[in-house]
């Protein structure tokens, strides 16, 4: 995992919560950058988001375990901010 993958991740997130956390382009490609690095905590993470994104709680609670994390009663806009600030940490 290199710092370039965590910016991109990171503006392609901040793309997704432009467009209001909602399924479509966006979402697809905050996704796809996730699979592409499966294991990963940070994309295991971001993975978690997705899937609660298009209302999969069972798979977003896979990935937030395999991520380490549990996810919160708040929205993905307010856990977005938490998130990113964790993964500015890797730069």
């Amino acid at each position: 995992m290199s710092a370039s993958d965590i910016t991109q991740m990171i503006e392609a997130v901040d793309r997704l919560a432009a467009a209001g956390f909602a399924m479509g382009p966006e979402w697809q490609a905050v996704h796809e950058i996730c699979q592409g690095h499966e294991g990963e905590a940070p994309f295991d993470w971001g993975h978690a988001i997705c899937h609660r994104i298009e209302g999969d709680d069972w798979n977003a609670d896979y990935w937030y375990r395999r991520a380490g994390k549990r996810r919160g009663s708040g929205t993905v806009a307010e856990e977005w901010p938490v998130m990113k600030a964790e993964l500015l940490k890797y730069l």
